[in-house]
């Protein structure tokens, strides 16, 4: 199944000072979905933002909210996630015992569900939940900071995931290191979602993320 190519520029890297624009400028310039990571300073070592300061950037545009929760544990903070507007929750296998049972929340809560793969994480942590999901992230770096160097082996495990899902619909998402250089073979491989932060956000306003989102999108449909 041939899934759309999604641009998910994460805020993480955008200006904090003025982060309301700059979420309504980066869709603005083609961003499908906007990514937010969750940090905890607990299961990753930093600190994001929290639903708060989610809620506060609903009103600056209507686009996908994808919510990556870093965070451990999850399942007392999906309700506040979902209330603050995100679209979508992601939460990572490492965070809990019980999956099947955060993920059964998350659909509860209405939104779409999404489970993360830190990049020593086997795949098979997921056989058992492929038919609650729709999004499978996998992370191309280890999680906790933006611009780290995209991990090549994670291509393999794309490859992987792509096969174990078959025919099902569920969207393939990486995050980490993503730049027009990268993306390219993330793609061939099965991906469709890229997370992208400072590959995005380099530059200085509008003009600067639309030329940086077009670079990527050509790079992943030229795959």
């Amino acid at each position: 199944m041939t899934l759309p190519i999604r641009i998910a520029p994460s805020i993480l890297a955008s200006d904090f000072s003025r982060l309301g624009q700059e979420v309504r400028d980066v869709v603005e310039a083609g961003a499908d979905w906007v990514h937010l990571d969750v940090m905890d300073g607990h299961f990753v070592p930093n600190i994001s933002f929290g639903p708060d300061v989610i809620k506060s950037l609903r009103k600056y545009t209507t686009a996908f909210f994808d919510c990556h929760l870093m965070i451990a544990p999850a399942d007392p903070y999906l309700e506040a996630f979902a209330k603050a507007g995100c679209d979508g929750i992601t939460v990572h296998v490492e965070a809990g015992a019980h999956l099947h049972r955060s993920l059964q929340t998350i659909r509860s809560l209405g939104k779409k569900v999404g489970v993360t793969l830190n990049p020593a994480t086997p795949i098979s942590t997921l056989e058992n939940v492929l038919d609650d999901i729709d999004l499978i992230l996998v992370m191309s770096v280890n999680p906790g900071f933006g611009g780290q160097k995209f991990i090549p082996a994670m291509d393999d495990k794309i490859r992987a995931v792509k096969a174990l899902i078959g025919n099902r619909p569920i969207e393939i998402e990486v995050d980490g290191g993503i730049t027009a250089e990268t993306i390219g073979a993330a793609a061939a491989a099965g991906a469709n979602v890229f997370v992208a932060g400072s590959a995005v956000f380099k530059g200085d306003g509008l003009d600067a993320y639309r030329s940086n989102v077009s670079a990527l999108r050509q790079a992943a449909e030229a795959r």
